[in-house]
């Protein structure tokens, strides 16, 4: 029998995008089994303490959980810190994390899927995080079931081992060598046309990411990602509280796992799926990128 790892939700003032997100997660079979530790960010504004309030008012009434733990801060700490600070607090006593943030729906399946791929891969250092969320990348007829591995992390729901996550330098040193280096930005960016300009600002101080500098180290240690072909999340934030995603969403939108089925096709090699790699190109290559933005343009 597989220990569910703890939950991880950060939240911050999108209060009914929240109610819909633990809905979602109560309806996971193992939620009853999951200890959920919930971080509510302080206000940035004056303005927002209202609704900070409220939203730790509801937090004090879910339930559904093994146990509810919840972190307000007093002061806006921003999501980047929120997470790398939570997550490294919860880490200290658990050898894994799930974590999703307040915008997330889950299909009722994710939770057996992120534990049980937790679980498979604990021995397999390479495998650097999974992720729930996927994109469309599906040929007619197949199995939602199906999994595949990429050099690139997600961060819309995603689980990790204490172990890969450590090791993670967010000052990134390496960062100016790096920047100089040609072949090296250039193989970053088959992991998405979006790396390396994410990067760059984040090391300018033009963007405040913790998953940049996360994706960044996966590739300096050439860490892979499970994906699962039928999505086992819906992002529901793509509204005027989003911080860095806007516009874009029409090419977002997944496949998502409708079978709920509680076993799953893990890959028997463990290496970048060539197909779902291609597949993944289309999404996130710069054609597609500049598409989306030309698109979200005139929306």
């Amino acid at each position: 029998m597989i220990k569910p790892a703890p939950i991880l939700l950060f939240t911050y003032k999108r209060l009914d995008a929240l109610k819909n997100t633990i809905a979602a997660l109560k309806k996971n079979d193992l939620a009853s089994e999951s200890d959920l530790f919930i971080f509510s960010d302080g206000p940035k504004q004056l303005k927002d303490k209202d609704i900070i309030d409220q939203i730790r008012t509801f937090l004090k009434t879910v339930d559904g959980f093994k146990s509810v733990t919840i972190s307000a801060s007093p002061t806006n700490k921003g999501l980047a810190n929120s997470i790398i600070g939570g997550v490294t607090t919860v880490m200290e006593k658990s050898e894994t994390v799930i974590v999703l943030e307040d915008d997330l729906l889950t299909t009722p399946n994710f939770l057996t899927y992120m534990n049980k791929a937790l679980s498979e891969y604990t021995a397999e250092k390479k495998i650097f995080s999974i992720s729930g969320y996927s994109f469309d990348l599906r040929s007619k007829d197949q199995n939602p079931n199906t999994t595949y591995l990429l050099n690139r992390g997600w961060s819309w729901g995603w689980a990790t081992w204490r172990d890969r996550w450590e090791n993670v330098d967010w000052e990134v040193a390496s960062y100016k060598e790096f920047s100089e280096n040609k072949l090296e930005r250039k193989e970053f960016a088959k992991g998405g046309s979006d790396l390396n300009a994410m990067l760059d600002k984040q090391m300018s101080g033009k963007l405040d990411s913790w998953a940049i500098r996360w994706f960044y180290h996966q590739f300096k240690t050439g860490g892979l990602t499970l994906y699962p072909l039928g999505s086992k999340i819906y992002n529901d934030g793509f509204d005027e509280f989003a911080t860095h995603t806007n516009g874009s969403e029409k090419r977002y939108l997944p496949y998502l796992d409708k079978e709920h089925q509680m076993n799953f096709n893990f890959p028997k090699e463990i290496a970048i799926s060539k197909e779902y790699q291609k597949k993944f190109q289309s999404k996130m290559g710069f054609i597609a990128r500049i598409k989306s933005k030309i698109e979200g343009f005139f929306k």
